[in-house]
Parts: C-alpha cells; sequence; structure tokens
C-alpha cells in the first residue's frame, strides 16, 4: 500500500510540474506571438523591418535567407513534435509505457517545442513589412484596436479551454483518477463525445488566426508563422454533420442548464405572489 501511495505522490507531483510549466509557456507564447509584436509597433519600434530594401535586394539577403530556414525548422519541429505524438500508433504506445503520465508527456513536450521555438525564433528585420500601419491617427489608434482584440481573443480560448475540461487537456484527471483507481476518464466519455473531440483538434481556429494575422506591422518572419500555424490548425480538423449536429445540441443543453434556475426563480416569485392575493 506504501509503494501504491508513493507512486501515486510521484505522479501528482509530475503533473503539477508539467501544469505550471505549460502555463509557463502559455504565457510566453502570447507575449511572443501577441503582445511583444504590437507593443514594438505602439512604441515606435522601427527594427521590425526595413522598408527601404526592395524585395528583390532582400530575397537575396544571406541573413534573411539564414533566419527564415532557421525559423523553418523550428515550425518544423513544432508541428512534428505535435502531429507524431497525437498519432494513433503512437499513442498507443506511449500509453502502454506511460500510463497515466501520457497526456502529460503530450503537453510537456509541446510546450518544451514552444520553448524551443520562442527562444531561437529568428526576426527578419532586413526585409520589407507586407504592411505597416504608420500614418497618424492610426498609427496610434490601430495598435490600441489591435491590442483589445487580441486581449479578447484570448479570453475567448481561455473560457473555450475551460468548457474542453482543462484537467483533461493537460493530463491532470488521468492521474487523478489513476491514484483513485477510477480508470482512464477518456474510456469513460459517451461515444459521440469521443468521436467530437477526436476529429476536434484546435476548437479555436478564428481566433488563433485573428491573433496570427491583425497586426499593425507584419513581417516576413511573421508571414511564416502565421501561414505555417494557420494550415497547420485549419488542416488537423475533420469534422462532420454529425459531430456539428452533437455540438449544437450539447450547446442548447447548457443554455437551457444556465436559463433554468432563473426560470426557477421566476415561477417561484410567481406562486408566492399568487399565494399573497390568495
Amino acid at each position: 500500500m506504501a509503494s501504491v501511495t508513493a507512486r501515486g505522490w510521484a505522479l501528482c507531483a509530475l503533473s503539477l510540474f508539467n501544469l505550471l510549466f505549460v502555463f509557463i509557456s502559455g504565457a510566453d507564447f502570447i507575449r511572443f506571438v501577441s503582445f511583444r509584436p504590437i507593443y514594438h509597433n505602439i512604441t515606435g519600434e522601427t527594427t521590425l523591418c526595413q522598408d527601404s530594401v526592395p524585395w528583390s535586394v532582400a530575397l537575396k539577403d544571406s541573413s534573411v535567407l539564414w533566419a527564415l530556414f532557421v525559423d523553418l525548422c523550428l515550425l518544423a519541429l513544432f508541428v512534428a513534435q505535435h502531429s507524431l505524438m497525437a498519432w494513433a500508433p503512437v499513442k498507443r504506445a506511449l500509453q502502454s509505457v506511460l500510463g497515466a503520465l501520457n497526456r502529460t508527456a503530450y503537453c510537456f513536450t509541446t510546450a518544451l517545442a514552444l520553448q524551443m521555438l520562442m527562444l531561437h525564433w529568428q526576426p527578419v528585420t532586413g526585409a520589407p513589412c507586407l504592411w505597416s500601419v504608420r500614418h497618424a491617427p492610426w498609427s496610434v489608434w490601430f495598435p490600441v484596436l489591435c491590442f483589445a482584440l487580441h486581449f479578447l481573443c484570448w479570453a475567448i480560448i481561455c473560457s473555450i479551454l475551460v468548457i474542453f475540461d482543462y484537467p483533461e487537456l493537460l493530463g491532470i484527471k488521468q492521474v487523478y483518477y489513476e491514484c483513485l483507481g477510477l480508470g482512464d476518464p477518456w474510456s469513460q466519455k459517451p461515444a459521440p463525445d469521443q468521436r467530437l473531440l477526436s476529429h476536434l483538434r484546435h476548437p479555436v481556429c478564428l481566433e488563433l488566426a485573428v491573433i496570427l494575422w491583425l497586426l499593425p506591422a507584419f513581417s516576413l518572419d511573421r508571414l511564416l508563422l502565421a501561414g505555417t500555424l494557420s494550415a497547420y490548425v485549419g488542416l488537423a480538423h475533420s469534422l462532420d454533420k454529425q459531430d456539428l449536429a452533437y455540438l449544437c445540441a450539447q450547446l442548447k443543453g447548457k443554455v437551457w442548464l444556465l436559463a433554468e434556475p432563473q426560470r426557477g426563480g421566476v415561477e417561484q416569485n410567481s406562486s408566492s405572489h399568487k399565494e399573497k392575493e390568495g
């Protein structure tokens, strides 16, 4: 019994460490992909690009090509990790080895790949921007608008993660069930839930697209980042009419549950009012 308890504590410690690492990596990614580029534009920094350099010259510059090559390798590393560990044969193999820590390992390696991408990312400063809002008054108001929309999109993304059971997404629920001897939480989900979640790899496509593409200044390396991640997120989906019908039914059920307490309160007030009149 002591060995089981010790194993449970070890699983919990690893799960909590992974939660902390994923949370820090997520905050770093928000800063890297969203608010830092906007901040550069608001503060008037001009190192994002060189509009005076012609494209014909920039695309032959060895420093520009090397930066794009490094960035492309970093994106390929992230996509390979994210796809390979989500591939069914690899998932089954890792499940047999890691058990309840399978999802934890997936989240940890994803966060590690993101950290490597952010740490070694090479900005392309020797080429023109694809667009840059620099004329008053939009040079001030457009970055503020971008900041507000980015903030809204990140709030929606965080809300969606909560709705989609973030403890299970981060591997915490699997460890909790393992320690209590409840089995795998995925196997206890209804078949339509399993089907929907297996087809819906990234439920934040629209919000992430706004974050990736809506910026006051859009550099060449940003085009590579936004194009690669947008294509990857878009191609990962395989939803069909059955999934959409089930999702709509679930959303209607949640709306009904949220409205039910208010409806019950109205009916109770109405009945009490009638009793007073009687």
